[in-house]
C-alpha cells in the first residue's frame, strides 16, 4: 500500500478524532481507512492508537509516528508545490487570524511586503485572541505566540518573540524600584489572561527562574495592558515589538535587565497539509524568513 496515503490517513484519523471522520474527509470507505491504519501499525511494529467506544488516543509509538508522518507529508507537499507552481501562478484569498498586538505592530507590515511580492493574492486579516476552529471559522492560517502549543495542532514554527519587563516613570516614581526578581511579588503586575496569581518565567545566569505575580488588572490582549502601563498602572511583561518605541522615548523603563524573560514561540497553525494552497505555503515560507531577518 502507498505509504504517503497511509500517512495522510493516519494524520486525518488523529486530527479528526475518528476513523469515520477521516473517511469522510478523504472520501474513502471506513474499511479502507481501517486497512491503512492496520498497515501503519504493521510497518511501525507497534499499536499506534488506543481505541475505546468513545474516543481514540495516541500511544507513545503513535506520537512518534504522527510526527514522522507529518514530516513526510510536508516533504511530499514541498515537492508538489515546486513542481506545480511558481510566483506568477500563486493567487487566491487567504484568511489570517492573529492577535491585535501582533497584527498592528508586525504582521500588517509583513503581509504588505508579501502582497507586493504576490500581487494575485488577497489577505483578509481577522484580529482576535479567542480560541478558534479553523474549519468552522474558515481561517486558513492562525498565528499564535505561546510556549504551550497543543501537540495535536498542525503548526509551523515561524520565529521567536522576545519580551521586556517594564513600567512607566510615573509608576516608578510612586513605588520602590524592584532590585531583584522576588521584589515583583510586592508590585502591581499587569497580567495576561489569568486573574489572580500568574507565573512569569525568566533566565538568570543561564538558569530558569520563576516568580509569582499578581495585580488588579488582567486581560487577554497585551495592547490593553500596555495602555494601562503607559498610564502608570503597574509593571507589565510585553513583547519587545510592542514596547520598543516607548522604551526609546522614555515613556517606559526596562526593569531588572539582568533577568531575561523567557522567549515565546511564534507559530502558524493551519488545518491540513493535504493539498495545501500554494498561496498559504508561500505565506508560511515568507513569514519564516521575515521573522528571522526583519529588525522590527
Amino acid at each position: 500500500m502507498d505509504r504517503i496515503t497511509a500517512a495522510e490517513v493516519f494524520v486525518a484519523i488523529v486530527e479528526r478524532g475518528s476513523m469515520s471522520a477521516a473517511a469522510e474527509l478523504l472520501d474513502m470507505s471506513r474499511a479502507m481507512v481501517s486497512r491503512y491504519l492496520n498497515e501503519m501499525e504493521t510497518w511501525a511494529q507497534a499499536r499506534l492508537l488506543h481505541r475505546t467506544t468513545r474516543k481514540l488516543s495516541l500511544t507513545d509509538a503513535g506520537e512518534k509516528t504522527l510526527q514522522r508522518c507529518r514530516e513526510m507529508l510536508a516533504l511530499a507537499g514541498d515537492m508538489r508545490v515546486e513542481n506545480a507552481s511558481d510566483v506568477a501562478s500563486i493567487g487566491g484569498l487567504l484568511r489570517v487570524s492573529c492577535s491585535q498586538s501582533l497584527g498592528q505592530t508586525s504582521l500588517g507590515v509583513a503581509v504588505t511586503a508579501f502582497l507586493q511580492r504576490h500581487p494575485r493574492v488577497a489577505v483578509d486579516m481577522q484580529m482576535n485572541n479567542r480560541a478558534i476552529n479553523l474549519v468552522e471559522d474558515r481561517i486558513d492560517l492562525a498565528l499564535r505566540i505561546t510556549n504551550a502549543l497543543d501537540p495535536n495542532l498542525i503548526a509551523r514554527p515561524l520565529g521567536q518573540c522576545a519580551s521586556v519587563l517594564c513600567a512607566a516613570p510615573s509608576y516608578l516614581a510612586k513605588q520602590e524600584m524592584p532590585r531583584q526578581l522576588s521584589d515583583l511579588s510586592l508590585h502591581n503586575c499587569l497580567t495576561y489572561t489569568y486573574f489572580g496569581k500568574s507565573l512569569w518565567n525568566f533566565t538568570h545566569e543561564n538558569e530558569p527562574v520563576t516568580v509569582p505575580v499578581s495585580g488588579n488588572l488582567s486581560g487577554n490582549e497585551s495592547l490593553v495592558l500596555l495602555s494601562s502601563a503607559l498610564e502608570g498602572a503597574g509593571i507589565t511583561l510585553q513583547p519587545r515589538y510592542s514596547v520598543q518605541r516607548y522604551l526609546a522615548i522614555g515613556a517606559l523603563v526596562q526593569l531588572l535587565t539582568e533577568y531575561r524573560p523567557q522567549d515565546m514561540g511564534i507559530y502558524g497553525i493551519y488545518a491540513s497539509r493535504q493539498y495545501m494552497p500554494p498561496a498559504l505555503r508561500a505565506l508560511l515560507d515568507f513569514l519564516v524568513h521575515w521573522f528571522a531577518h526583519e529588525p522590527r
